[in-house]
Order: C-alpha cells, then structure tokens, then sequence
C-alpha cells in the first residue's frame, strides 16, 4: 500500500512542478513568447504520464526502503534523467514548436528537486504513513529449514514496512509443543507451535499470510494445511527456492531475494483499493457534514424519548478478524444485552446470528430508525477511521465467527462494510447459509463498479424499508 502512495505522491508532484516550472519561466525576460497555460493541456499529462511510467518501468515503487538515504536521492535520478530525454525527444518528434524548451528544463530540475524532498521527508513519517494507511500484517513461518530463518529475519527487518513475525510452525511434531523458539539471527523469542495446531491458532490469532519454507519432499505431507488456508481465505506463500523453471502461468513475488509462489481469494489490487480506500474516506466526511442537522435531531429524540446513551457501541471482527468498536444509534433499551439470553428461543434467523422481527427491546424512536436503517448513520465514523467500508461483507459478533464453518470464516478477509449483495436480495430475510454465499460472491467478484451498483440497489431498497428488522 505505501508503494502506491509513492506512486500518487510523484503525480501529484509532477503536476505541481509543472505548473512551478510555468511560473518560474513567465518571470523571465525572452526573445522567445511564452503560450499561455491552456496551450499545455495536452503536454501536462503526457510529461506526468511519462514520469509515472519511468518510475514504474525502474522498479522504484517496487520495494521501498526509507532508511536508504541513497535511494533517497537515486531514485529520483532513475526518472529523471531518462524522462526529461524522452519528453525532449517526443516534444520534438511531434513538432510542438510552440513548446518552451526552457520551460521543460524548469520542469525536469523542479520535479528531480520535489521527489527528493517528499522522499527525505517520507524518511521521518515513513512508520506514521504505514500505520494510517495500513496495519500490521502478522505473518507465520511454517518450516524448520535455514530458509525459514531467513525468511524470519526479513520479516523482522521489514516491521517499520507492517511486516510482524508472529512465530513458527514445525512440519514434524516436536517433544516439547509451544516452546520458544529463539533462532540465531533474530533479535526476538518467537513461539515454535506443531502443525496440527494451525487450525486453531487460525481462529484464535490474527493471521494475514502464512510462508511456507519447506522441503520439497514435506509439500505433499501440506495438501491439507494448503485447503484449510485457501477455505478461511488466508494469504499463502511457498518458497520456491527448490523449484528451478516457473511456468508462465503461476504467478510469483519476491520478499527480499527469496521467490515466493503467491495464493490469494482476495481481492489484490493494491491501486483499486487504496481508491476505494480514498472514496471512502472523503464521502464519509462529505456525509457527516452534510447530515449533521439529521445525526443532531436523532440524538436529541434518543436522549429524551429513552434512558441510556444516545450511542450504541459493540465489538465486532472487522479485516481478518480484527476487533473494533461499533457505533450505531441506540435503538433499543440502555440493558438489551441482559436480556438476550431470555429472548434467545424467539429468535427468527438460522446460523449464529440474532434476529427478532418485533423484538421487545426496541424503543419507539428506535423501532423507526431500525426501519430505515438509520441507527447505521454512525458508522460513517468507522469509515473514516477505516474499519469499514460503504460496501462490504457486515462486520459479525466475535461470539458469531466462533461458531462459523471453516469456509464461511474467508468473508472476514474483506473490509467490512454498510451494504452488500446480502442488501439486494432480501437483507433479514435470508437465510444465514445463503447471506455467506453471497459475501463470498462480492469478495469473488469485487470491482469498483460493482461498488456502485450495491450503492445505487441499496439506496430505495433502504428508503422503502424493505426486509428490515
């Protein structure tokens, strides 16, 4: 994710010292005229485009390593001298004769003096960035063979890039299972757990990506550790040091020098969803600001028409499992939750989910908002924290994931959000077999332009208050 907004950060530079460069050369005194800017509206994106793609071309955005004061400087140098030839050469091959040459060099040396500073500057907020914009992905080793050291230790090296090590797992059973496992090379104490264990420590830790750093002849003994990951939707990587060609087919990447066999569920496009991740963001704001006057009334009415506070608050699972606080409207009385396990026969939904179509603990203020959703307008703060998305999988009650099947766990391995597919086709009248699937089918299936068709389903389904309870 950070390489993409190095990607951003340069384009948006780009264009910045463009129009720099413009103002620096009008200020100067030239037998030559100076077009105006609108002449450049053609030339503008052509010469961001071709810094972008030389970037791209040059591997700079591939791996990036703030602490490297040299790339600091020499990855700029990798764009800029080959792009500032190239834009030359094009500006000349098509004739644009109206064209400053002057202005190009203001631009050049303006862009090579930008991206050095956004890249001294990145240095001091690099471990910032990755926090805002992404965090830790816990990582778990499965092998005992030098490989797997030093796939550990790049790991180790690579925190402030959201890489944690979070232990090992042993292929063959050990004397002492959960012992500790201090390699040499590392500077940290990392739990050694057998095989057999993975199903649990799956369901009961955080795990983003599990390695596999094997021998060839203990590959065929991992069929099932293989399904296992793929069902729950976790990322898995094998080490392919003992494999010499790579049909053209499969797809690999790289940690460090070690070559990696990549198997994903989920969606990876790293540009899309950062883009969501931004359509979020400032639509959850715009929404906030603009229903203020509607989130200050509801907050009135809760508070005067019901004892207890204005907001709701629950723990759900959100992002591979992990926990964060809920907001929405309370709807129901200040001690719902006591009476739960009292109303627990009546309830109307299969699976480990909680529905009651005229559930006793409603208020009347909330039995409205309920209807049309509006206890949800909270969680507009979630988007904007991140927990969340608009569009996504609902985020469950850890106690409900306890109770989910192995393949049913993989919808957690997407962004929770407001609304899915679950939405178009009956939202609380589904039965929780067919709600899964449907999750399955989004995260399968995702792409921003199904996004917008969710949103724009959702929009009368919600306003109707069609299978709301």
């Amino acid at each position: 994710m950070i390489s993409v907004l190095y990607v951003v950060a340069d384009g948006v530079l780009a264009l910045a010292s463009f129009l720099v460069a413009y103002g620096i050369r009008s200020r100067l005194v030239s037998p030559r005229p100076l077009y105006s800017l609108s002449y450049y509206a053609g030339i503008i994106p052509l010469a961001v485009g071709i810094w972008i793609t030389v970037g791209l071309a040059a591997g700079i955005y591939r791996e990036i390593h703030e602490e490297e004061l040299r790339r600091t400087f020499s990855d700029p140098a990798k764009v800029a001298f080959p792009s500032t030839t190239l834009l030359f050469a094009l500006t000349f091959a098509l004739k644009f004769e109206y064209i400053s040459r002057l202005l190009l060099g203001f631009y050049a040396a303006t862009d090579f003096v930008a991206m050095v500073l956004f890249r001294l500057f990145a240095r001091k907020l690099g471990e910032p960035l990755r926090r805002a914009f992404g965090e830790y992905r816990h990582i778990l080793v499965v092998g005992e063979t030098p490989e797997a050291l030093e796939i550990a230790r790049i790991i180790e090296g690579n925190e402030n890039r959201g890489m944690r090590l979070l232990g090992f797992a042993r292929v063959s059973p050990a004397p002492q299972p959960g012992t500790q496992m201090p390699p040499p090379g590392l500077r940290r104490s990392y739990p050694a757990y057998d095989l057999d264990q993975l199903p649990e420590l799956l369901r009961r830790h955080v795990i983003d990506e599990v390695i596999f750093a094997v021998a060839k002849n203990d590959l065929e003994r991992l069929e099932k550790t293989f399904l296992m990951c793929e069902q729950e939707g976790v990322r898995t990587r094998v080490l392919m040091s003992f494999f010499p060609h790579v049909l053209s087919k499969v797809h690999l990447e790289r940690l460090g020098d070690m070559p990696l066999l990549t198997f994903s569920t989920t969606p990876e496009n790293e540009y899309l969803l950062l883009f969501k991740r931004v359509i979020d963001f400032v639509t959850a704001i715009v929404l906030l600001v603009v229903l203020s006057p509607l989130l200050l009334m509801l907050s009135v009415l809760i508070k005067v028409t019901s004892r207890g506070p204005v907001f709701y608050r629950q723990r759900r699972c959100g992002l591979g499992g992990r926990k964060f606080i809920l907001y929405k409207f309370r709807s129901m009385r200040a001690d719902a939750d006591l009476l739960r396990e009292e109303l627990e026969a009546l309830n109307e939904m299969d699976g480990p989910v909680f529905k009651i179509k005229n559930d006793p603990r409603l208020t009347a203020v909330g039995r409205f908002i309920r209807r049309f959703s509006l206890d949800e307008l909270p969680q507009l703060v979630n988007i904007l924290k991140g927990d969340m998305s608009f569009v996504g999988p609902r985020p469950p009650l850890p106690e409900e994931v306890e109770k989910y099947e192995r393949w049913q766990r993989r919808r957690l391995r997407m962004q929770p959000g407001l609304t899915c597919l679950w939405a178009l086709e009956g939202r609380n009248t589904l039965n929780f077999r067919r709600w899964m699937e449907l999750d399955l089918e989004y995260i399968d299936n995702w792409s921003m332009g199904l996004d917008w068709k969710i949103l724009l389903k959702t929009i009368p389904i919600v306003l109707l208050g069609r299978g709301a309870r």
